[in-house]
């Protein structure tokens, strides 16, 4: 069942409707911070074969879409899915959509976010625009927590490729990288725990974790799952892990030996596609599914 958030939302912000997919709630009451030039007309690509995928591009309003358990699953955990696509596009089905379905089979809430791609000129770091969406959709994620059925202390966030950069950024930003606007940005930005796969760009070239992810005691728990042949790099999520480690912080990770970049929810042969279900018992092993 998904959560039709028509209720919640109409006294928050506009909602922008479809036939196909849940409402889709406008993470900022106004434009978002730093938009000064018009991109474009938002832009969704259909797959051109079986071996492509859903796009989206030219995300200038980005929302969250709320996609909820059945009722007799819901355990109050909640996710935030942020989809791959190297801050060009967002890879919004197999990477975005079809992870929230799955996370809603774990009686977990997912809540898709749609951030604004491509990057921004004259940014720093380049990709702001994103990161400020991700800390703003943690934010808001956390007000309507009562509404939305789940715990404030439990809530998650999950990416893919230039998504799992992006979960990165806001599992160890200790501060908001934009000005507070409403009462949804006196709550944290940062997850309660984060799951990284296939991360990308967190290594310099000689392989060493990039100094502006600072991994402290308190820094969240993660799970990582990546491909050795991955033509990005592993060692973004080796590193980060090892990070972790030497900080106390809890952390799980896993590298198989195939399975390249981008495989997503895609189902296949090979021991890669086994990563839901590894990452579902790291999550039930850690509380998170348990209900309260």
């Amino acid at each position: 069942m998904r959560y039709g958030i028509v209720a919640v939302a109409a006294c928050f912000f506009p909602l922008i409707l479809s036939a196909a997919e849940p409402a889709a709630l406008k993470l900022w009451p106004g434009k978002a911070p730093g938009e000064v030039k018009d991109i474009g007309p938002e832009i969704v690509a259909p797959p051109k074969n079986a071996n492509d995928v859903k796009r989206v591009a030219n995300v200038s309003e980005p929302t969250l879409t709320v996609y909820e358990p059945a009722s007799d699953k819901a355990n109050g955990c909640a996710v935030i899915v942020a989809p791959g696509g190297g801050y060009s596009i967002l890879a919004i089905e197999h990477e975005g959509t079809q992870t929230c379905e799955w996370l809603n089979t774990l009686g977990v809430t997912a809540v898709l976010l749609k951030y604004r791609v491509p990057k921004r000129a004259m940014q720093m770091p380049d990709n702001l625009a994103a990161i400020q969406d991700a800390q703003r959709a943690i934010s808001v994620t956390r007000q309507h927590a009562k509404e939305w059925g789940i715990d404030a202390n439990r809530v998650g966030m999950l990416g893919f490729s230039a998504g799992g950069n992006l979960t990165a950024w806001a599992a160890l930003a200790d501060k908001r990288m934009y000005e507070p606007i409403d009462d949804a940005d006196k709550l944290s930005h940062r997850p309660n725990f984060a799951m990284l796969i296939y991360p990308a760009y967190l290594v310099d070239k000689e392989g060493n974790l990039k100094p502006e992810y600072k991994v402290a005691k308190d820094s969240p728990p993660m799970f990582f799952a990546h491909a050795n042949d991955d033509p990005v790099t592993p060692l973004s999520s080796a590193m980060l892990y090892a990070a972790l480690k030497k900080n106390g912080v809890p952390a799980e990770l896993h590298i198989y030996a195939a399975g390249g970049h981008g495989f997503g929810m895609k189902k296949s042969d090979r021991p890669v596609s086994a990563w839901p279900a590894r990452c579902g018992d790291w999550l039930k092993t850690r509380g998170y599914l348990t209900k309260k």
